[in-house]
């Protein structure tokens, strides 16, 4: 049994904007969901992504997250034109050390988020649709982890480095190895997984992959609050109808 990816829940504290947002440069519908309160959604246009939850937080900004977008380029002139209209939504231009030799543009979206703009022709996400990758911090044993928990292909594995993918293609999930970046006490990003059968089992089988249930303050809630093997949050819903 494994899970599959349902969507990245992104804590914001102005949701509606940072969904109008996203809704533009991705290209999705923002849809107000009637199950959360409160929860904005972007329903991915097929299959083979996933739904993007945008929730209301009263907790500020306080360091980088430990996961960003990697957005494809379609055409020469298309890195140019996403930049351009992510500024006029109102990104901006951010340097998280960089070389001036990088063929990347690294911009923040209107709460701070960081996103990179890859060029057109980056073999690494061809054919992964707009996010190529969901780029994160972490460590070998932790992409280990999602391979397993996902049931995905491990598409890159060199030294630290790990990424993987779907059989069925899509986004990338890739994590840079060591030295990890610190921890704030609640990612502002985490993924929900979506069991392909029961819930319990499919809890205690991550259990066994190296997760542990956690409390965050969550209360009595139909899913299940867990940490992968380097802390991060990430929540097991209910089993499908």
């Amino acid at each position: 049994m494994s899970s599959r990816l349902e969507a990245l829940v992104i804590d914001a504290n102005e949701p509606a904007r940072l969904a109008t947002f996203w809704a533009a440069i991705l290209g999705r519908e923002v849809v107000e969901s009637g199950d959360d309160d409160g929860v904005l959604t972007l329903p991915s246009p097929d299959t083979l992504g996933f739904a993007i939850d945008i929730e209301p937080t009263r907790h500020p900004r306080t360091t980088r997250n430990r996961m960003h977008f990697d957005l494809t380029s379609e055409s020469p002139d298309a890195q140019d034109a996403t930049v351009a209209r992510a500024l006029e939504l109102g990104a901006g231009h951010l340097d998280i050390g960089q070389l001036p030799t990088d063929t990347h543009v690294v911009l923040a979206d209107p709460e701070g988020n960081e996103f990179c703009v890859l060029p057109y022709g980056n073999r690494f996400t061809a054919g992964c649709g707009t996010i190529g990758t969901i780029s994160c911090d972490g460590s070998r044993a932790v992409g280990e982890f999602w391979q397993a928990a996902l049931d995905w292909i491990m598409v890159w594995d060199e030294g630290e480095e790990t990424a993987i993918q779907s059989a069925h293609g899509g986004t990338k999930i890739s994590w840079g190895g060591p030295p990890l970046m610190d921890k704030p006490p609640k990612n502002r990003w985490h993924v929900d997984l979506r069991p392909n059968g029961d819930q319990q089992a499919e809890v205690e089988r991550l259990e066994t992959l190296g997760a542990t249930r956690t409390d965050i303050g969550q209360g009595r809630v139909s899913w299940v609050v867990m940490r992968d093997p380097d802390g991060n949050e990430f929540c097991v819903l209910s089993s499908p109808a």
